[in-house]
Formats: structure tokens, C-alpha cells, sequence
């Protein structure tokens, strides 16, 4: 689909007009409802479109404009006009019509800034995502029939400069959510570091260590949890050197466990088809570094993703074992289904020991107990560092991907101590999202850390968000990008 600016509207297959709470139309909507003799305001008067955000209104065949049809776009109060508001409106305009066999919108933001045009272009990209790859015989009704979409702005050039580094994000979401919708017969752990390898492309720095190399390294927790499976376990190590040479780097860690049946403590059957998205962490990190090379982050950061495939075999983990760690400390698996806190173990102490980075954020499809505790608009923050929570808290809101703060109760910390090995990885249902992130600051090393688990988002079934179509969400990219550009970058 081609995404562009203009300085008019121009003849249009769709225009749309942004309405304002209270059927207060936006910008040229006045001279619009004008030209079509009151029409635009004689539609809004017969139903329940309001100008609620994130709401819709067709106009059909309007006389007296340059347009097959109109669609007012609910834009909310006019006070709190803001990024977000933007992003909503411009989605919720493309949804209205995505499917509707017009080929051209035009979304009339004359009365906005170049900026503000940009943002509504980036809304659009994210808004037309669609995994269809593996559509074969889709009915034609079902296929988007837009290809084009214009945005009116008095400042196309300044639109133009504003949309590379937007651009750059929402190229790095489509990678992430791209990633979480592959099934894990396509996407199993070499095949994510050879997409992750081919990031390359964009000034990114990529090692690929196979299970010799962590063998060597004594990654024994992390290899545990593949090694039940004939797909071997790797770990992609992505290096972005934006910012002062010498400067310590940030790092993020991602769970990317390509298939989770559970191993040997199995899963049920019912839903396990969902666990294609148990790598929704790895695909966040990978994400944010694409988006940090994209738009070149004046910041030096790292990512490593730990990707395996938890399958019972006769060679897989047992409950019951006990394994060493990449830090000496040993660990009795419990429970075989509580693997992703294992492959980060092994994960953020390789990142912490090599790297010696500011900080260190893990992202992890971690827990179901993080569901009961948030709902699915939520994700959960684990941080031994009030500066670094407080940094996740403040982007969240800015993005529009809700976070909550959890605790990390030292009380709690010793559940989590093994009768037979230093620590044991499950200590039951009780706090399980809070235990399990006790098991990860262990392998912290005490350096400044947060832990996201984004179970609760990683994949939508009915969105609520124009910006966000069902299905795999990117959940964390622009979260995470905006912390970085908001607080670290040089």
C-alpha cells in the first residue's frame, strides 16, 4: 500500500474528515458540510456517531464534493488532540474503509502540522498489517481494496522529514509481529537467527552461537530446554553502536522459545496451538533493535535472544533435574513447563558477564499467572531498579502499551530456594509471576534490571485498537524504542 502526502484533497475515492465529541467537525469539515448542503451534518444527526474516538461514519455519494463517499472519523475531545489521538483517528479512518473496494482515502489533516500528518501516516502503516502469507483461497470481499492512502497537510515536506524515524518503528513492529505469526514448523530456532542475521543489513552487528558454543560457555539451564527436540537451541547476539565509542551499552534479553508443548509436564492439548507466539520476547528485542538501526539511535545497545523449542522426547528434560547454570548456580527443574525462566537464566547472565552493560530488560511470554493478575491490556514490571521501572512506567502511556509494576518481595525470594540444588524453578501457582521473576533477578548479578512479562499482550483477539489489527501485537517495540529515545540516548 502507498502512503503519501499532498498539499489538497483533490477527486477521492474516500475522503475522511475528523469529528471532534460533540459532532464538532474538524478543520475544512464545516466548508465540506457546506458544499454538500448540510449533508455531513444531517448524517451525524440521524444516528449515534458523536465524534467518539475510535469511531466511524460513512456518507455515501455526497453531491457537491470530490468524493465517492465520506467518512467522519471520531477524533474525541479537541483538548486532548494528542499523538495517540492522531494515531487512533487515522487507524480507525483506514479500518472504516479497508475492506469497503475503494482504492483511494484521503484523510484531510490540512488544518494539522507536518508532524502530526506524519504521525497519522504511521498510524495507517501499523493499522494495514496483515500476516497473509498463507492465504490461498481467500474470498475477494475479504482482501483490503485500498492501495493508496493520501494525507492532506500544508507541509508535505516537513511530513516527509517527520516520517523516516516513525517509518523505521513501524518496519521493526511488522518484523516483530511478522516473527510471532510464523508457525513453529517454519519458524523453529535457526530459521529466527537467520532472519535476525539478515538485520545486518541495517548496520547491526549479529553472532550466532549454536549449542557447541553455549556447551563451552556452560549454559547448561538454557540447552536443557531444547533437548528434546531435533531443532537445536541457539542464541542470536544483536549489537547496535549508535552512540560515544567506549560507552557502556543498554541491553534487552527475549524468551524465544519457538514452540512450547511444555516437554515432559505437557500441556493440554486445547490451545497449544497458540504457543507459536511463545517467542513474543525474542521478537520484541529483535524488533527494538531493528528499530534502533533504523533510525539510527545515538545509543550503544544490545540484544540477545535465547531460542529453543520445548518438545518431550526421550532425550528431554525431566522434572526433577538438576542442571548448572552459565553463573555456577544449579538449579532443580521442577516443573519442565516453566521453561522460559530457565533459557533467560542463562541468557541474562551471558549478557550481563560479557557485555557489562547500564542496565539489562528482559521481555517474556513468562507466565499465564500474569493474565489472571492484569487482564490481556497489561503488561507486568519486575525491576530491582526504581529508575529504570519508573523510565518503562513513564513510555507506556506514550505508545499506548499499558504496563503495571509488580513487586519483588525478598519474603517471597526464599520459596524459591531447592532442597537439593541452589534454586528450584517453580514454587507453585501462588505469586507465580512474582516468583517466577525472583528465579530471574538471581541471574542478574545486581546489575540494574527490569522484567516485562508480556504474556498478557503479546497476541490480541479482539482488538481494541485501530492501530493494532487481531493478532500478533509487536508488544514492546515502540514501548521500549520510545524509553531509549526518551531517556538514554546521547
Amino acid at each position: 500500500m502507498k502512503i503519501d502526502f499532498v498539499a489538497e484533497a483533490g477527486a477521492s475515492g474516500v475522503l475522511a474528515i475528523l469529528v471532534h465529541d460533540g459532532r464538532s467537525l474538524a478543520g475544512e469539515g464545516g466548508q465540506y458540510d457546506a458544499a454538500t448542503g448540510g449533508a455531513l451534518t444531517r448524517a451525524m444527526g440521524a444516528g449515534r456517531f458523536t465524534g467518539g474516538a475510535n469511531s466511524s461514519l460513512i456518507v455515501a455519494a455526497p453531491s457537491g464534493v470530490k468524493a465517492d463517499s465520506i467518512v467522519l472519523v471520531g477524533a474525541g475531545e479537541a483538548g486532548k488532540f494528542d499523538d495517540l489521538a492522531i494515531e487512533t483517528a487515522a487507524g480507525a479512518a483506514f479500518n472504516a474503509v479497508r475492506l469497503s473496494g475503494a482504492e483511494v482515502l484521503t484523510i484531510d489533516l490540512g488544518h494539522l502540522s507536518g508532524v502530526q500528518a506524519a504521525r497519522a501516516a504511521f498510524a495507517v502503516h501499523l493499522a494495514a498489517y496483515r500476516f497473509d502469507k498463507y492465504r490461498t483461497k481467500e474470498k475477494p470481499d475479504k482482501i483490503p481494496s485500498v492501495t493508496t492512502v493520501n494525507i492532506v497537510t500544508k507541509d508535505v515536506a516537513g511530513a516527509k522529514v517527520a516520517l523516516e524515524p516513525l517509518s523505521a518503528v513501524a518496519d521493526a513492529v511488522y518484523f516483530s509481529r511478522d516473527l510471532v505469526a510464523e508457525p513453529a514448523n517454519i519458524l523453529y530456532p535457526a530459521e529466527f537467527a537467520r532472519r535476525v542475521k539478515e538485520l545486518e543489513r541495517l548496520g547491526l552487528k549479529v553472532e550466532i552461537l549454536g549449542e557447541k558454543e553455549m556447551e563451552a560457555l556452560g549454559m547448561h539451564v538454557l540447552l536443557g530446554v531444547g533437548q528434546g527436540s531435533v531443532r537445536e537451541s541457539q542464541l542470536a547476539v544483536i549489537q547496535w553502536n549508535g552512540g560515544k565509542a567506549g560507552d557502556a551499552p543498554i541491553a534487552f534479553v527475549g524468551k524465544g522459545v519457538c514452540f512450547d508443548t511444555g516437554g515432559i509436564s505437557i500441556k493440554p492439548a486445547a490451545g497449544m496451538e497458540d504457543m507459536i507466539w511463545d517467542m513474543g520476547g525474542a521478537a520484541a528485542v529483535a524488533g527494538l533493535m531493528h528499530a534502533l538501526a533504523g533510525r539510527k539511535a545515538k545509543v550503544n545497545a544490545v540484544g540477545v535472544l535465547g531460542l529453543v523449542e520445548n518438545m518431550p522426547d526421550g532425550n528431554a528434560q525431566r522434572p526433577g533435574d538438576i542442571v548448572t547454570s552459565m553463573s555456577g548456580q544449579t538449579v532443580e527443574v521442577i516443573n519442565t513447563d516453566a521453561e522460559g525462566r530457565l533459557v533467560l537464566a542463562d541468557a541474562l547472565w551471558y549478557t550481563q558477564d560479557r557485555f557489562k552493560p547500564k542496565f539489562m530488560v528482559d521481555l517474556a511470554t513468562l507466565t499465564g499467572a500474569m493474565i489472571i493478575a492484569l487482564g490481556l491490556d497489561y503488561a507486568g514490571v519486575f525491576s530491582n531498579s526504581d529508575e529504570l521501572a519508573d523510565a518503562i512506567l513513564a513510555a507506556g502511556p506514550k505508545v499506548n502499551e499499558n504496563v503495571w509494576r509488580m513487586p519483588l518481595p525478598p519474603q517471597y525470594d526464599k520459596i524459591m530456594d531447592s532442597v537439593n540444588a541452589d534454586v528450584k524453578n517453580s514454587a507453585g501457582r501462588d505469586g507465580g509471576s512474582i516468583t517466577a521473576g525472583l528465579f530471574l533477578q538471581r541471574f542478574t548479578n545486581g546489575v540494574p534490571w527490569a522484567h516485562i512479562d508480556i504474556a498478557p499482550v503479546a497476541w490480541v483477539s479482539k482488538s481494541t485498537r485501530a492501530t493494532v489489527p487481531d493478532g500478533p501485537v509487536g508488544w514492546g517495540v515502540r514501548l521500549l524504542d520510545r524509553m531509549v529515545a526518551d531517556t538514554y540516548e546521547g
